[in-house]
């Protein structure tokens, strides 16, 4: 029958320091704090505790949906979406078992030169509207944070802007391009960011920014050090001088640019897959100069048994917690194919696990 919300063993008592603490790894929490940059199934486990017509909008809506799930499920922090999107190329839709997922094809693309970089419809970064903030703040229960995220990274946005194909092209052909739509795009993510670390409420700042895939980086490692990690340390500095830690999501075989990350001052990485790099073996690499979160890889999460998954979730965190400097979740999101009963298991096994 599944596990029924009402009766999940959790005992909510959120306190972002819990978190802080993993984040800074310089003390240990008294239990392993729980991160993920999104769920995908928040009106699955908790849609009928909030009711949409007492709403004023839809985002109130989300942004309810999202506080009452995280609270129940005994997070110390609230994720939240970015106010604003970079405009994309059309998108091609898949309908799948699961519902409709869009997708970019690589040869799509807004910008090929430099008219199309004029006409480009950039965000003017005075007119975003940061209302959601203070909608999440005034919602919020008493010690817990907001941790905002970015749309998307500065080297996701060039890429699916300008498409990958013409992306690779213009990398030989037209590096003067590359940069400008790489400074555009990075200045007004290190606005963004600055604004969200600037916020009494917030209390981290999340860059998701997939650089690789199973072998190796989407690109060289030179040309991410040359284009992308400039901008990276910007953020992170301008994060940190608000006091706040930077985070950084990035999914793919990092290996060759984890210097590269680590010499940004990232206090955090996120996104773990086994068939590349267990979170156990990524800490044990790692772990004294970054922390790290989740790492219940998602085909596990997906095809394991309730008891497969009790074990599983102790297994990660008994080689991962020692130490601090950890939050425990899945390896990428609570993706809208995460079966819900297996979520809850995870979730429930890792609270009262000690």
């Amino acid at each position: 029958m599944g596990i029924n919300i009402d009766n999940i063993e959790i005992k909510p008592k959120p306190d972002f320091s819990r978190l802080l603490k993993a984040f800074k790894r310089k003390e240990m929490p008294d239990r392993v704090p729980f991160f993920e940059i999104y769920s995908n199934i928040e009106e699955a486990v908790v849609g009928g505790k909030v009711k949409k017509s007492e709403c004023k909008n839809d985002l109130e809506y989300a942004i309810k949906l999202t506080v009452k799930h995280n609270y129940r499920l005994g997070y110390d922090y609230c994720w939240l979406r970015s106010p604003f999107y970079f405009e994309r190329p059309g998108r091609h839709g898949g309908l799948t078992t699961e519902g409709n997922r869009d997708y970019i094809q690589s040869e799509d693309s807004l910008i090929k030169n430099d008219e199309e970089f004029e006409k480009y419809p950039w965000q003017d970064m005075n007119k975003v509207d940061y209302s959601r903030l203070d909608i999440m703040k005034n919602l919020l229960p008493e010690g817990m944070k907001i941790i905002p995220r970015s749309p998307g990274g500065v080297f996701e946005n060039t890429t699916w802007i300008m498409g990958f194909t013409q992306f690779s092209f213009a990398l030989v052909e037209n590096p003067g391009l590359i940069k400008k739509v790489v400074d555009a795009i990075g200045a007004r993510q290190l606005s963004l960011l600055k604004t969200y670390a600037s916020h009494e409420a917030v209390g981290a700042v999340l860059l998701g920014e997939d650089m690789g895939f199973k072998t190796s980086t989407m690109i060289s490692p030179d040309m991410m050090r040359e284009y992308f990690f400039p901008w990276h340390k910007k953020i992170v500095d301008a994060v940190h001088s608000y006091g706040k830690p930077a985070l950084i999501h990035s999914c793919g075989n990092l290996t060759e640019i984890y210097q590269d990350i680590l010499a940004c001052g990232w206090d955090a990485k996120h996104s773990f897959e086994d068939g590349i790099l267990p979170v156990w073996e990524f800490k044990k690499q790692y772990g004294k100069e970054i922390a790290c979160l989740g790492g219940f890889d998602m085909d596990k999460i997906c095809r394991f048994s309730p008891e497969e998954i009790r074990k599983h979730t102790r297994s990660i965190i008994d080689k991962c917690a020692p130490g601090g400097g950890y939050a425990f979740g899945t390896g990428n999101s609570v993706a809208q194919y995460v079966p819900a009963e297996n979520y809850l298991t995870m979730i429930e096994e890792a609270f009262n696990y000690r």
